[in-house]
């Protein structure tokens, strides 16, 4: 009997890293078929999105998608690790924090909106000669990270706290997948001269999955599964196939002349029954698929 198959939307807690709720995903299905399109550090909150069973394959699709985050900068101090769990490296004195303007905090945060150039905090999951940046960090090592390009498309900010050591921001980032908000945070305190570091992050969504719509850890089970068919056509757009077309793409044909019938590519074969054949792609004006869900015929 086929084990589940679906998409899980997860709201992890802090605390918990993103393959602790892995793990209780794998326990409460009862499977170990199941992966993620992007982690959260733990001190993170927020939007997981799981693949179990077959639809794990869809993951790829769902990684680069765009995300937003909420998020409290402090400026003030900054810390090795760019967040609130690593040891202070700087700290500015009252004169500094209370030399913050709006315009000078807001000029900042212009500066770091929209197509930016960021390096990544040394503590991220970045593979470097086969190892992770935060593992060759934790072990002493010199990590130096190559900047990339990355696009912020909203930076505002909600709320501001000031004190004589530090001033809060409450903020919203609109962002590509990529970018790391530990870094704007970092980069926006270095700008202004105080440090900065985050002190609560927040993923809110992920393409067009919203955290609202996730499942809190300790009550996963399958009734949360989002079905194969409803996650691609979400994130692709569907193509519309008949019974004998459904058929012919998991046989590896291609279906002639069927590129005039979706605006863009990939797209999401989806049969009469509502079930998703595959992924497909433009071949000419013809449409052939790239990757079939398997079992899903019968779904």
């Amino acid at each position: 009997m086929a084990g589940p198959t679906g998409i899980l939307l997860v709201d992890k807690p802090g605390g918990i890293t993103s393959h602790d709720a892995v793990s209780r995903t794998r326990k409460a299905l009862n499977t170990r078929k199941v992966g993620h399109a992007g982690t959260l550090d733990p001190m993170a909150t927020g939007l997981l999105v799981l693949g179990v069973g077959h639809a794990t394959r869809l993951l790829t699709y769902i990684v680069g998608l765009d995300k937003t985050y909420e998020a409290t900068i402090r400026l003030g101090s900054s810390t090795s690790t760019d967040d609130r769990e690593g040891e202070t490296l700087t700290t500015a004195d009252a004169a500094a924090i209370a030399a913050l303007t709006d315009d000078a905090v807001d000029a900042g945060i212009a500066a770091l909106t929209g197509e930016i150039s960021q390096v990544p905090s040394t503590v991220s999951a970045i593979k470097v000669d086969g190892r992770r940046a935060y593992d060759l960090a934790r072990a002493g090592e010199d990590v130096q990270l190559k900047a990339r390009a990355v696009t912020v498309s909203r930076f505002d900010v909600r709320a501001r706290r000031s004190s004589s050591e530090s001033l809060d921001l409450d903020v919203a980032v609109d962002c590509t997948s990529g970018t790391y908000i530990r870094a704007l945070a970092r980069d926006l305190g270095e700008a202004l001269g105080v440090g900065g570091h985050l002190t609560a992050l927040r993923r809110t969504r992920i393409g067009p999955f919203e955290v609202d719509q996730a499942t809190a850890v300790d009550a996963i089970g399958p009734d949360g599964l989002l079905t194969p068919a409803a996650v691609a056509t979400a994130v692709l757009g569907a193509l519309p196939v008949s019974g004998d077309e459904a058929r012919d793409l998991r046989h590896g044909k291609r279906l002639a002349g069927a590129a005039g019938r979706v605006e863009r590519f990939p797209s999401a074969a989806v049969d009469p029954a509502g079930a998703l054949v595959g992924i497909v792609e433009r071949r000419g004006p013809d449409v052939k698929s790239v990757m079939n869900l398997p079992g899903e015929e019968s779904a």
